[in-house]
């Protein structure tokens, strides 16, 4: 199997970095895009937003995406095979989990996906994204200092771990890991254009918040 590396700098796109991985089963190339992106530090009210770091944010969670898959195509296509795989978020389906350009960044993340594919899949290339839920990792606790400056970073970690709905599990590095490699392996062979959410059903359901009937005055 060949890994298309992922490029921290876009200035190094033009030839991706490929590095063989004889262990792996699958005799497809793997390109794995940028993986959580640019965390965008911006007030959370749009009147507040600055426009030029919405721009740079774009730059690389989206521009950054486009630049990616355009190079690992040209690798691709004429093999014709393939699996690219990006990474979106549980904030690209369902607003108010962060604020805005981060959350816009995602959602663009899955368009990306459904449009390449409907080019790609012809040359036997398959594309799909993975949405994550909230993980303590540092790109998360990062922001969440920023939201809730001076809780203990214990709290934090708590209160992200918590956030889930499914009980008794939560959304681990591992959960995301497995899933990514589901996704390039050959038990995925006829999945693409698909993004697949790893939030326990957090973004499945919506509650009306009635109360109970015994509950009714």
């Amino acid at each position: 199997m060949l890994l298309l590396l992922p490029v921290m700098s876009l200035k190094s796109l033009t030839y991706p970095t490929l590095l063989i991985l004889p262990s792996l089963s699958t005799t497809n190339l793997i390109s794995c895009t940028t993986m959580q992106g640019c965390p965008a530090k911006l007030p959370q009210a749009i009147v507040d937003h600055d426009l030029a770091v919405f721009d740079k944010i774009m730059d690389i969670n989206v521009r950054g995406v486009m630049a990616r898959i355009k190079h690992a195509s040209r690798v691709m296509i004429p093999r014709q095979t393939g699996s690219i795989l990006c990474t979106a978020s549980v904030t690209g389906p369902m607003g108010g989990l962060a604020q805005h350009t981060y959350s816009v960044s995602k959602s663009a993340v899955m368009g990306i996906v459904k449009s390449v594919t409907a080019e790609l899949c012809k040359y036997g290339i398959r594309v799909y994204c993975i949405s994550p839920f909230a993980i303590p990792t540092k790109f998360v606790m990062d922001e969440m200092s920023q939201v809730f400056p001076g809780v203990d970073d214990l709290r934090l970690v708590e209160m992200v771990t918590n956030a889930g709905v499914l009980e008794g599990t939560s959304c681990e590095p591992n959960v995301v890991a497995n899933a990514a490699l589901y996704l390039v392996s050959d038990d995925a062979k006829y999945v693409s254009g698909h993004n697949l959410v790893l939030d326990g059903g957090f973004t499945s359901f919506k509650h009306f918040g009635f109360p109970a009937p015994d509950e009714v005055p």
